[in-house]
């Protein structure tokens, strides 16, 4: 009988076969994590009352042994920035002269620098300097803990991506009506601020990844092309547009890892999936439920000889308002769906949010430790 480790289960996955059970994840990225008050009821639960120590406290690592997690995070978006906006208490500006607003839950944009520009305007813009943003980052203590983790433990290892990606950087630059409105309307700016955000991804993409690149099995990036109904362009026009950009970094990303390339896009994106895989999208997350198309099974039958899924579990209704009967029934739904000849990870859809119980998290990493193993059929 084969012993699986984390890594080994992750490869045969990957290679769409199957192993001892489904690879679970709960925090191997910053999309699949959970808010600090998740964290602290899952400790209480758990019986891990005094606080963790490690290099990396984003999630309790006891909690992740727990719960026989396969996944490990290392780096962090290093070009953010985020950074208090003087004399406008809880206001933040960041890099890219975005102001965001707490408003409760999330920090908000209420003020996009971009909005109503010229293309003059984007060559004068303050653009961030790659330079002092990397002199800044700890990219020697990141590639110390990938190292550590590749060498030390099996676990499968994952690098944050580095930056945003250009679509919604720039949506969030110019506001989402203003930008939808140039890439119908003036491609020349649509294709001169693509230009720039690719060369910046670039300037963060290359030290980050050859600090950490050689030391991990996957990386991330995010980047959301659909709303719940369809994605914000047609096919057509990502085509045009982003896939030309997107694809480019994750050619240029290549050069400095052999890992994985994982996406992050929300919403329904269905009809982008054959220009997603050609631009090179090993693993989507995340199989958003109640998204159109985005059925699990329709996915699979379209896409599962050739395209890796993680995610799936409905963090909008499931998660937070169901009890365990009915959070078993949607694992063993999704899982039915997505497990046979491999090619799926397993986590909740998003982050889980504050208004998640611990019991339910629990029930669910549970039920998906459990029915996700291949020998239940």
């Amino acid at each position: 009988m084969t012993t699986y480790t984390p890594r080994t289960r992750f490869e045969r996955i990957m290679r769409h076969q199957e192993a001892d059970r489904v690879p679970i994840d709960l925090a191997g990225t910053s999309l699949t994590s959970a808010d600090s008050q998740v964290i602290a009821a899952l400790q209480t639960a758990l019986g891990l009352d005094d606080q963790p120590t490690g290099p990396y406290q984003a999630f309790d690592e006891r909690i992740l042994q727990r719960l026989n997690i396969d996944f490990r995070r290392v780096g962090n978006l290093i070009a953010s920035g985020d950074a208090p906006f003087p004399g406008k208490p809880g206001y933040r500006r960041d890099m890219w002269g975005i102001v965001r607003k707490w408003t409760g839950q999330y920090w908000d944009i209420i003020e996009s620098p971009l909005r109503d520009t010229t293309i003059a305007d984007l060559d004068s813009f303050p653009w961030p300097d790659p330079a002092q943003v990397i002199a800044a980052t700890p990219l020697e203590a990141y590639q110390r803990e990938a190292e550590r983790l590749w060498h030390e433990t099996d676990y499968v290892v994952v690098a944050e991506h580095p930056v945003y990606g250009v679509l919604e950087l720039a949506c969030w630059m110019c506001g989402f009506d203003d930008f939808l409105a140039r890439l119908a309307g003036d491609r020349a700016y649509v294709y001169r601020l693509f230009d720039i955000l690719l060369a910046l991804q670039k300037a963060f993409i290359e030290p980050y990844y050859k600090a950490v690149g050689p030391y991990i099995h996957l990386t991330t990036s995010g980047d959301d092309f659909g709303t719940q109904a369809g994605p914000f362009m047609s096919p057509r026009t990502f085509r045009e547009t982003v896939k030309p950009y997107f694809a480019e970094r994750i050619a240029f990303t290549r050069q400095f890892t052999h890992g994985y390339f994982w996406h992050h896009t929300c919403g329904s994106v269905f009809a982008l999936l054959p220009d997603l895989l050609d631009a090179g999208v090993d693993i989507l997350n995340p199989v958003q439920p109640g998204a159109k198309d985005m059925e699990p099974e329709r996915l699979k039958a379209a896409f599962g000889e050739c395209l890796c899924f993680h995610g799936g579990f409905d963090t909008q209704g499931v998660l937070p308002f169901g009890d365990a009967q009915t959070i078993e029934a949607e694992v063993k739904r999704v899982m039915d769906a997505m497990k046979p000849n491999g090619g799926y990870i397993f986590s909740a859809a998003h982050n889980i949010q504050n208004d998640v119980s611990a019991q339910n998290v629990l029930t669910m990493i549970r039920a998906a430790l459990e029915l996700g193993r291949y020998d239940q059929e």
